[in-house]
């Protein structure tokens, strides 16, 4: 059996053949895993990775358990690691995670159940980074040389950084956007005008307000004009491009309404592709 804590700690090969998976589960694959039961572990709020993680479940026949934090033994004090320790020791047979702490899996090396990382602090976010490979895959059929804009919150969003060093691995030309006191050095900055000219993919990241320190210095109608997509703006991008985002969308603010599900956007495209993903790394982690 298999943990999925980074796409870092795989190769090329590896990522390929869970796209390969994730492809023959679109295609309506009747893999089942009916004799395994899973415990999803959400110390943080989520819609989309928590519940397609769940539907991916349902879907391949496995026994779930849903995890309320609210409602659970660390109201009283209990410590993480315990409350992973205790559901690995019912014996399920597989845990997704996320949590707000950047690794936390460092702190499990003790528990003897594959961990699934749905998702670490500001770090890194596996399987978003593969969802959003198989949007791009289906659009282009490849991915060197493509070209992607990831426009936002960059300093704040695990999606960025699991991205990014992914998609250089695979070859694709990946740049940031948007104000400065939100980006990365380490990466390569393009502006809004640029980036619509010239990339294949820009992808828009929504400002994570709960990770900030400080309130944004912007309106929400400043951020939009200044640093989101609009009609207009989308007009102006290559013709064959697409726009994606991980969502939550803050609809008025990285996107006007009108984008979201314009004729370029992949927005839900990405949340549907998001099951076949989870199918395809649960199959993983039960293979030999």
């Amino acid at each position: 059996m298999k943990s999925l804590l980074s796409l870092d700690l795989l190769t090329n090969d590896e990522i390929m053949d869970i796209l390969k998976d994730a492809q023959e589960f679109k295609r309506g694959s009747s893999f089942q895993l009916k004799d395994k039961i899973v415990a999803n572990l959400f110390f943080e709020p989520s819609t989309r990775t928590h519940y397609s993680f769940n539907v991916a479940e349902e879907k391949l026949g496995m026994k779930v358990l849903n995890f309320d934090p609210g409602s659970s033994s660390l109201i009283k004090g209990e410590s993480f690691y315990d409350t992973v320790k205790t559901f690995a020791s019912f014996g399920v047979d597989c845990i997704v995670i996320r949590h707000t702490q950047n690794r936390y899996y460092d702190e499990l090396k003790n528990i003897d159940v594959p961990i699934i990382n749905a998702g670490d602090g500001t770090k890194d976010h596996p399987s978003q980074t593969l969802l959003d490979l198989m949007t791009i895959y289906e659009e282009f059929g490849k991915f060197s040389g493509l070209k992607i804009a990831i426009m936002g919150d960059i300093k704040h969003s695990r999606v960025a950084h699991g991205d990014i060093s992914i998609m250089e691995r695979l070859n694709m030309q990946c740049y940031t956007s948007g104000p400065d006191e939100y980006q990365d050095d380490k990466y390569s900055f393009i502006s809004m005008e640029d980036a619509l000219k010239e990339m294949d993919v820009i992808m828009m990241l929504r400002v994570q307000n709960e990770r900030h320190t400080e309130k944004m210095k912007l309106t929400n109608e400043e951020y939009l004009s200044q640093y989101g997509l609009t009609l207009d703006k989308v007009n102006k991008m290559k013709k064959n491009a697409i726009i994606m985002h991980p969502a939550p969308v803050n609809r008025g603010v990285e996107l006007s309404d009108e984008v979201v599900e314009c004729s370029k956007s992949r927005i839900f495209t990405q949340i549907n592709n998001g099951v076949f993903v989870r199918q395809s790394i649960l199959k993983r982690t039960f293979s030999k």
